[in-house]
């Protein structure tokens, strides 16, 4: 996938510990969840969620603002949820954006139209449907997004090498995918807020 970079990568010293890398999840989107829909509708809710930005007058959590201040590179995914929260992070201060970052895709399964849900449970309907029975729609399927993870986890040690923190503005359940691949590569989770909107999951290198 195609990259659009606007902050430099840290050069790598041999002698330096890697920086943490820091997983953050973006703000709440403006879309309500408090509607009940069938399958079909949930597709059309869920495009709209892929391209809509923040939610208005939302304040980021000071940790994480403390954060992104000391670090040294920070990284969005290309969706706007996730600049629109860079953005309130960092102000002025240039960060990188990539779509090698943005969610899995989460396609409903095709159950009857009388059946209705919350977007909450659509959600994680779709995701065990895509997970265990690889029903992608002609998406982007489980085995090629553990690879676009492995890549994301690749370039942010790379972005660590030097020494400097980085932090990541991007999804819940992609984040916990390059957090997978991160531990494969010998990171270990230090602590964790969980996946809820602006929380932070820290890793770093073992040993």
């Amino acid at each position: 996938m195609a990259s659009v970079l606007t902050a430099e990568v840290p050069a790598v010293t041999a002698s330096a510990r890697p920086g943490a890398i820091i997983l953050a999840r973006h703000g709440e989107p403006a879309l309500s969840r408090k509607v009940r829909l069938n399958a079909d509708e949930y597709r059309t809710f869920w495009a709209s969620y892929e391209v809509l930005g923040l939610l208005p007058g939302q304040t980021p959590p000071q940790s994480l603002l403390r954060f992104v201040e000391t670090c040294g590179t920070l990284v969005a995914s290309t969706r706007l949820r996730s600049i629109e929260s860079a953005q309130a992070l960092a102000g002025e201060r240039e960060f990188s954006r990539h779509d090698m970052l943005i969610e899995a895709p989460l396609p409903p399964p095709n159950w009857p139209k009388w059946f209705r849900m919350s977007p909450k449970m659509w959600g994680f309907w779709a995701r065990v449907w895509w997970w265990f029975f690889d029903h992608h729609e002609g998406q982007e399927t489980r085995r090629e997004a553990e690879q676009r993870a492995d890549q994301a986890a690749a370039m942010l040690v790379e972005l660590a090498q030097g020494g400097e923190d980085v932090v990541v503005l991007a999804h819940g359940f992609f984040n916990f995918m390059i957090g997978r691949a991160l531990k494969r590569r010998g990171w270990r989770l230090a602590w964790s807020e969980g996946y809820k909107y602006w929380s932070m999951r820290r890793f770093e290198r073992a040993g």
